[in-house]
């Protein structure tokens, strides 16, 4: 994993460090996100300096959210193909559109926008009005590196041949207390680790957002720590040889050492 660090700043947003360049995922850099409270710390203005490129996997908007990105003016904000007159439209600029399986080029950095099974509606499956375009994940391939970020995804066969990879950051959860379609469990999120031959998996998606309120519930107490650890578990159940690399939102991500994978 030469040249790779990692920090999951909560949620679907992971600071990339690959190849010379900083990349961004979904960033939600604010304490409210919509109806969403934020459970934990912000992080440090810091953890987004410096950023060359934000990648955004769908319109959701706790994937694509305007003042997290109105923060980021000075990055070259990649959305997926049909997006960018909205986001223009909405006071975000600098912006380029890319659809499954187009690829940019990043200095060293390679990206490469992958399927994924999700609405890419901005208000949700069940409405027609508003912004649509698809869902994507990302590939990023630098210096012999490859890590990939899901987005928000169901499986889909066609992850098998995106691996192997070195690093998958695969959602295991949400903000609520149950998932709607085009999520992975925790279950499901090992089945993705073993289709994409993870050598190691960042979960994430979880511990982050929550409704006001319904975070003090005890079975969103739960909700909100457990859903990696039972990923792990069922990393294990699966005998895949496969690094689970639990962190906490805010947090540097400790890759294993080059002899650790040996």
């Amino acid at each position: 994993m030469r040249g790779l660090n990692l920090h999951f700043l909560g949620h679907a947003t992971t600071r990339v460090e690959l190849g010379g360049r900083v990349v961004l995922t979904d960033p939600v850099l604010t304490k409210r996100v919509g109806p969403l409270t934020r459970v934990v710390p912000l992080p440090d203005s810091s953890a987004w300096a410096g950023v060359d490129t934000v990648l955004i996997s769908h319109l959701h908007g706790d994937h694509l959210h305007l003042p997290s990105l109105r923060l980021l003016s000075k990055a070259r904000i990649v959305v997926p193909k049909g997006a960018g007159a909205w986001l223009r439209k909405h006071g975000v600029h600098n912006v380029e559109e890319i659809a499954p399986g187009e690829t940019l080029q990043d200095g060293d950095l390679r990206i490469t926008a992958t399927e994924a099974v999700h609405s890419g509606h901005r208000w949700g499956p069940r409405l027609t009005h508003g912004p649509q375009s698809p869902a994507l994940g990302h590939l990023l391939e630098a210096d012999g590196t490859r890590v990939y970020s899901a987005g928000d995804t169901d499986l889909f066969e066609g992850m098998k041949q995106l691996g192997p990879v070195d690093v998958a950051l695969l959602p295991v959860w949400g903000w609520g207390p149950n998932l709607g379609p085009g999520h992975l469990t925790p279950e499901r999120a090992a089945v993705a680790a073993g289709l994409l031959k993870a050598a190691a998996v960042v979960p994430v998606h979880w511990g982050t957002l929550a409704v006001p309120g319904i975070h003090l519930t005890k079975q969103m107490k739960k909700l909100l720590v457990e859903p990696p650890e039972t990923f792990a578990e069922h990393v294990v159940e699966a005998g895949l040889p496969t690094d689970v690399l639990i962190t906490r939102p805010g947090a540097e991500v400790t890759l294993p050492a080059p002899e650790e994978r040996a």
